[in-house]
């Protein structure tokens, strides 16, 4: 780009360099992140915080360190706070064969196709439409399927958003964000945008902003070149200074500063937005996530597990925070062999043309669209 000097001169062009996209190895590793921790967090999603430290505490894993396991558990503790029924049969440590299906992995192959097919200038209502083509209706829900029934009825984006959607404001948005962060890596400004016209499909607010920070932060942590810290001031910087989220994300990452103990953590959180707010919630999940990646300083498995065992959205908690994690990683041999090896490299999906698709394969995908001019 030229500029003018003092006294009209033309100078040269100045050049802004173009951060380039990580290695497909760290897309895998992203990917292979994102699916770790959601897998972690499925048996003991909606339990109550005390049942899930019950529950690990009774065969040893507290703190948390790898995945849920039935064996040696009370038959009356499991009696009191039974696994998530639809899970446990795929995601208990002796059940996983795979990675399972689940809405936290399938809205990043809908991205991938969204790319795919409408590169990153897509609309509000090509999401819309790609939706009605690719995305079971039975597979949405909360604030994803009453956007889908006002789409069915002909309302249009960004109202389907708001038209009696009690859920506008919950966690769906933000689980959707990964795949515009890795595709814009070091412009976490491009990345909230993209995310914007994707979450305001089914999201206002406070919805709407989880995405926009999840995405920057991810888009950061694509450059390789800073700390999760560095990240997570930036992805602060694109959400409003005086909104909800912000000041939840805020007081997050001081607690998880100030305290050595993450379960002193998690309660002052639970404390300060369990009464007000739903465990779906974007602002305590979004919160809850900062902490644990903080407190952590970035590590894989320490980001996982807090995430997990901080309670309320825990598979998508768990997601988010692996995304990151494994990103920072950079490659998928960084992380340890007992939370990759049983997803045998593929994972199950209801989105057409995915089933059983490799991991390695996603990472491939992610690259070329971020590589797209």
């Amino acid at each position: 780009r030229s500029r003018v000097g003092a006294g009209g001169t033309r100078q040269a062009p100045v050049s802004v360099p173009t951060p380039r996209p990580p290695h497909p190895r760290a897309y895998h590793a992203a990917w292979l992140g994102r699916a770790v921790g959601c897998l972690l967090g499925k048996p003991v999603e909606k339990l109550p915080l005390h049942a899930i430290r019950e529950l690990a505490r009774a065969t040893g894993n507290w703190p948390l360190n790898q995945y849920f396991t039935a064996h040696g558990v009370p038959a009356e503790l499991l009696s009191a706070h039974p696994w998530n029924r639809r899970s446990a049969p795929t995601s208990l440590a002796e059940n996983i064969d795979g990675m399972p299906e689940d809405d936290d992995l399938n809205y990043p192959l809908l991205n991938l196709l969204l790319l795919q097919r409408h590169t990153r200038d897509f609309t509000t209502t090509d999401v819309a439409a790609l939706w009605l083509d690719e995305l079971p209706a039975g597979r949405t829900f909360t604030a994803e399927r009453i956007a889908y029934r006002n789409l069915l009825t002909g309302i249009e984006p960004p109202h389907t958003a708001r038209h009696r959607n009690p859920f506008r404001e919950w966690i769906g948005a933000l689980i959707r964000a990964d795949v515009h962060g890795w595709t814009n890596p070091g412009d976490p400004a491009a990345a909230a945008e993209q995310a914007h016209r994707d979450a305001t499909l089914t999201h206002t607010a406070n919805g709407v902003y989880a995405a926009m920070f999840t995405a920057a932060v991810i888009a950061t942590a694509a450059t390789g070149t800073h700390d999760v810290h560095a990240c997570l001031r930036t992805g602060r910087t694109v959400i409003p200074p005086r909104s909800r989220l912000a000041r939840a994300v805020d007081h997050a990452i001081r607690l998880a500063e100030e305290h050595d103990d993450f379960d002193t953590v998690v309660d002052e959180l639970h404390a300060v937005h369990a009464p007000a707010h739903h465990w779906v919630h974007a602002i305590p999940n979004t919160a809850l996530t900062a902490a644990a990646l903080t407190h952590a300083d970035g590590d894989f498995t320490g980001s996982v597990c807090r995430a997990v065992s901080g309670g309320w959205d825990t598979d998508s908690n768990g997601a988010t925070a692996g995304s990151v994690a494994g990103l920072l990683a950079g490659d998928p041999d960084a992380l340890p062999d007992r939370w990759t090896t049983p997803l045998k490299n593929r994972l199950a999906t209801s989105v057409a043309g995915f089933d059983s698709t490799g991991f390695d394969t996603l990472a491939h995908l992610t690259h070329l669209e971020a590589t797209r001019s």
